[in-house]
């Protein structure tokens, strides 16, 4: 999925502006191109597949066999001939499963191949740890009033997190984000990330709005506004 453009983000930003001017609460948003680098799925990959080296080649009509047994053959002589065959036999299936492993490695560690190839279970839990990585190193958690928000867009992935902190959860059920984060997924799906972006922004003010109104007397911003881009881990 293409990168958010400036004017993309702009537009992020000015919806930020807009849902925090009617609420005490704070919304931060993040896109990173991807959550994690899924190295182990290429090796994974590259494994799985080599493991079926030996069959491949059964499948291929690869017979282990020695020379005809002659009469004048000794036992000695008739042990090495077998010796021999089951030798041959095992370091072909060692060599067919180490090419099986580089060139499916190889394959899979394209970033499209590897991304389809990833569970989409390991991507959710990578991008959710990554989500709470950066709520934490943000500081949404240290708003005086713990109104922090965080919406997380792994653009790779095409996944979401919204992470809003413990002041809020006093005051909100848990499906409360639900509208939301389907806009921002929606979005992702379709390839409109940023208007995807603007709807849950301003569903989320609409939901701090409510519950954290806006004080005339306060017109602070702890958090800025522009959108963060992270770069790939």
């Amino acid at each position: 999925m293409k990168a958010l453009s400036p004017s993309d983000l702009a537009a992020i930003e000015a919806a930020v502006t807009a849902a925090e001017a009617r609420t005490t609460g704070e919304i931060y948003c993040i896109v990173t191109e991807e959550s994690s680098h899924y190295g182990e799925t290429a090796i994974a990959w590259g494994a799985g597949v080599a493991l079926l080296g030996p069959a491949l080649l059964l499948l291929a009509g690869v017979h282990v066999t020695i020379p005809d047994v002659f009469s004048s053959w000794s036992a000695s002589d008739v042990g090495q001939a077998i010796e021999q065959a089951v030798r041959r036999a095992l370091l072909g299936a060692v060599a067919a499963q180490a090419v099986l492993f580089v060139l499916t490695a190889l394959i899979a560690s394209i970033p499209p191949v590897r991304m389809f190839l990833t569970p989409r279970s390991l991507k959710r839990l990578r991008v959710q740890r990554r989500a709470a990585e950066q709520f934490l190193a943000k500081n949404l958690h240290a708003t005086r009033e713990r109104t922090g928000v965080l919406i997380f867009v792994s653009l790779g992935e095409r996944m979401a997190e919204l992470i809003a902190d413990e002041g809020i959860h006093d005051h909100v059920g848990p499906h409360v984000w639900d509208q939301a984060m389907a806009a921002l997924t929606q979005g992702l799906k379709t390839g409109q990330v940023e208007q995807g972006f603007e709807t849950c922004v301003r569903l989320c003010g609409d939901v701090l709005a409510e519950k954290f109104p806006a004080d005339p007397n306060d017109r602070s911003n702890q958090l800025p506004d522009a959108v963060v881009v992270l770069p790939r881990p």
